[in-house]
């Protein structure tokens, strides 16, 4: 069995880990093109897009990383991060990186218990946040708790704060910190980043990663692209998401590029962004693309530089892609991964148009991954467990090694947890979580296919697949979320399913109607109340 050791020298010789950094990528770029747009950050409550290029980005850098200092932040500290999609992030990330601290970012939606969780599991000292989120007192909430947590310093973006707060841009922009930063930098194999999983269970765990399993994840996502230093990313996830920061800001600096967002889900708005920085990249969930694809139908702009629409998240359909290519011209590539790696499989340039609403495509070249029998993994299968090792691997969970240990076989083979089959080109096509998996005539079914299909529906807004008993041929219920109060009936939506092409021995046979499925921080369905909801009923 190959050693870490071995492992790591073989990383490096491919070149997917490295001895440089994130934060040398931003020096160099401010070096060589000082004056080209770093980020674009729009404010959709200012009406107004706030924009650094290079050269202001590192000099904010460090700025941030004296503030930081100023702050008592130590290397190997953990740093808070919960904002929206702010352009204060990405100088906080790489200011981070300058004084060897650990950034955790967490989505501004977390709150009470969970967010208590994730302070007291890191011990974070300082928490950057915002003094509201869609309604919600962030900052006050966290000052309530304050006392019970390891957490020193509550900076605040933003006002009002409340008493015993820092004021952010007052701390960090406006002090002209000039820091000594010699021998503080984060190194490559250091921890980097704590991201926490979904949590459908329980509180959620703390995926750990170096800059060089990002690096790697990163390297594998622009290589699959030929992204060069004309990338214009326009991004739609948040950057406290591996999807926003690695795919979004980090690959934008590696290569010299641009990266444009905002705070808040406003399709014309991002158009706007397109347009005005010329986005070559559109990167979002299948049903952000589909908003953004009615948007521009309704009221068109200029989008003839988007050269690729990027999704993941979610299954690929076939009228997404359609739908894509038909309104920006564009093609359509599906990206799978998860927090423990970052991007594993990638729908290719070289597929033709429509795979990827076949296929979630194959691994990037960092990564391997393998199906295998779902009780068996001595043994592969074309349908079962899907497993993935390589050079993006988490270093583990924060203050949870054994659990992560847990899931790796001695080769290791790390378990998604999600059931694929295989496309027959080398990649594999998602079903759905195995724990959620639906055994019918020996078959798995294709949940996340299947629901993707029915919130297509023209009644539906959003759907689940659950089977109540976790038994063999267990009966398929569905549940829906209603578009405008209209009802659909279970023979529509087997219907639906009928147009759509989909097996009718994997249609649900009973329908439930709810406002809202139960969600997890990250939007993942918690399946597990659905079936305590409904196990037993009829």
């Amino acid at each position: 069995m190959t050693s870490p050791a071995d492992r790591g020298a073989e990383y490096r010789r491919r070149g997917w880990w490295r001895d440089e950094t994130f934060l040398d990528d931003l020096r160099k770029q401010a070096r060589e093109r000082p004056r080209k747009l770093a980020i674009a950050g729009r404010r959709l409550d200012d009406a107004h897009t706030d924009t650094l290029d290079y050269a202001e980005l590192a000099r904010l850098t460090d700025r941030f990383a004296g503030g930081l200092l100023e702050l008592g932040v130590q290397r190997g500290a953990l740093v808070a991060v919960q904002l929206p999609n702010r352009w204060e992030i990405v100088p906080l990330m790489f200011a981070c990186m300058a004084v060897g601290a650990v950034i955790c970012p967490i989505a501004p939606e977390c709150q009470g218990e969970e967010l208590r969780h994730r302070l007291e599991l890191t011990g974070a000292k300082v928490l950057v946040t915002v003094p509201e989120f869609d309604g919600h007192p962030l900052a006050e909430s966290v000052r309530a708790m304050q006392d019970e947590l390891p957490l020193e310093h509550l900076v605040v973006v933003g006002s009002p704060a409340p008493a015993g707060s820092i004021d952010f841009h007052e701390h960090f922009v406006r002090s002209h910190w000039e820091p000594d930063l010699e021998g503080l930098q984060l190194q490559p194999d250091e921890p980097f980043v704590v991201l926490f999983t979904s949590g459908t269970t329980g509180f959620s765990k703390g995926v750990v990663h170096s800059l060089n399993t990002v690096h790697s994840g990163v390297r594998g996502y622009v290589d699959a692209f030929m992204l060069r230093d004309d990338l214009v990313a326009a991004v739609t996830t948040p950057l406290v998401h591996y999807s926003g920061f690695g795919q979004g800001v980090l690959a934008s600096v590696m290569l010299g590029g641009t990266v444009a967002f905002q705070d808040g889900p406003d399709r014309a708005g991002l158009l706007d962004l397109v347009e005005r920085y010329r986005a070559t990249l559109l990167y979002g969930p299948p049903p952000t693309l589909t908003g953004v694809a009615r948007a521009q139908q309704a009221d068109p702009h200029d989008v003839s530089s988007l050269q690729h629409t990027v999704t993941g998240a979610a299954p690929v359909l076939q009228g997404l892609v359609d739908e894509m290519r038909a309104t920006f011209g564009s093609r359509t590539y599906s990206v799978w991964g998860m927090s423990e790696f970052g991007p594993i499989t990638i729908s290719r340039l070289d597929y033709d148009q429509d795979w990827a609403a076949h296929s979630h495509g194959r691994p990037i070249d960092a990564m391997e991954i393998r199906v295998d029998l779902c009780h068996d993994p001595s043994k592969r299968a074309p349908v079962g467990r899907l497993r993935a090792r390589g050079a993006s691997q988490a270093l583990g969970y924060y203050k949870q090694q054994d659990v992560f240990d847990a899931e790796l076989t001695q080769d290791g083979w790390f378990d998604t947890g999600d059931v694929a089959r295989e496309d027959g080109r080398g990649g594999i096509r998602i079903l759905g979580r195995a724990k959620d998996t639906i055994i019918r005539d020996g078959v798995v079914v294709p949940i996340a296919e299947l629901e993707a299909v029915i919130s297509q529906h023209p009644k539906v807004t959003e759907a689940a697949l659950v089977g109540l008993t976790g038994q063999v041929d267990d009966p398929i219920l569905a549940v829906a979320v209603v578009r405008g109060g209209a009802r659909p009936t279970l023979e529509e939506i087997q219907a639906h399913l009928r147009g759509a092409g989909q097996d009718p021995q994997f249609y649900p046979e009973r329908l439930e109607v709810v406002d809202v499925l139960p969600k997890t921080l990250t939007g993942k369905v918690r399946k597990v109340e659905l079936r305590r909801l409904y196990a037993g009923t009829s």
